[in-house]
């Protein structure tokens, strides 16, 4: 515990802030300074769920360092997106982290126990999505979510997406994530009841423009309650289904 907080407290004891006073001024708390990077150990206090760790552009050497942080300082799971093999096997002879080189995540401190209101359904039009649709699936569970996993149910072969038909209708929040002509996003909204995520991929032949193809599509869907994340972020789609199905 900080001194700042240590502060905040007492003063609460004594009676010169209010509960809510001081929870107001813990989540104005300040990052810490490591010289290459400003954690925000106070982001789940103000969010809802700590600071992520992106891999992509870092060393080994600094991604341990923020996280041998954030483990001091009482973060408990630590999520690590963009992360490559190599920087992988370095971090992992430092820290004890699960490496997922499908969906270039590392996790470090293992699953929290599911408390979302219901269940994210992940769906891919293809096998070639699957590391797109596993960095977004990894993500919420870690935010503390079930997730259902329907992978190779594009439309080119329509009667493998309607045989999950209850999967689909008994979702909380769906992310479709497909590339080519991004169409899944736009069936599954037809038949489904809670938001879709849609996440465009950049698979795809030459005239798919490395996914803008897709993106274009999913943006112009006429199914209601579908939004659109950017190209292979998987993360931030899995992010925001988390966010949903914790809203009571």
């Amino acid at each position: 515990m900080n001194s700042e907080i240590r502060k905040t407290l007492e003063a609460v004891q004594s009676g010169d802030l209010s509960v809510d006073e001081a929870l107001l001024k813990i989540k104005k708390q300040p990052f810490e300074d490591i010289g290459y990077a400003k954690i925000d150990l106070h982001r789940g206090i103000r969010q809802g769920a700590p600071e992520v760790i992106y891999g992509a552009g870092k060393t080994a050497e600094q991604m341990i360092g923020i996280a041998q942080l954030m483990k001091d300082r009482g973060v408990e799971h630590i999520l690590i997106t963009r992360l490559s093999a190599e920087s992988a096997d370095k971090i992992k002879a430092e820290v004890d982290m699960e490496y997922y080189p499908d969906a270039r995540v590392g996790i470090i401190g293992g699953m929290p126990e599911p408390d979302g209101l219901g269940k994210v359904v992940v769906v891919t039009g293809g096998t070639s999505d699957i590391p797109v649709a596993e960095e977004a699936a990894l993500t919420a569970q870690i935010h503390g979510n079930e997730v259902v996993r329907l992978y190779d149910v594009g439309v080119s072969g329509l009667h493998r997406l309607l045989s999950h038909l209850d999967e689909i209708m008994s979702a909380s929040v769906i992310v479709a994530i497909a590339g080519m002509e991004g169409a899944l996003a736009s069936v599954v909204g037809g038949l489904a009841d809670c938001p879709v995520i849609a996440v465009p991929t950049s698979v795809g032949y030459g005239a798919s423009f490395g996914g803008v193809s897709a993106l274009l599509s999913m943006l112009n869907s006429c199914s209601s309650g579908t939004s659109v994340v950017n190209i292979d972020n998987g993360f931030g789609a899995g992010y925001l289904a988390g966010m949903i199905n914790h809203m009571k």
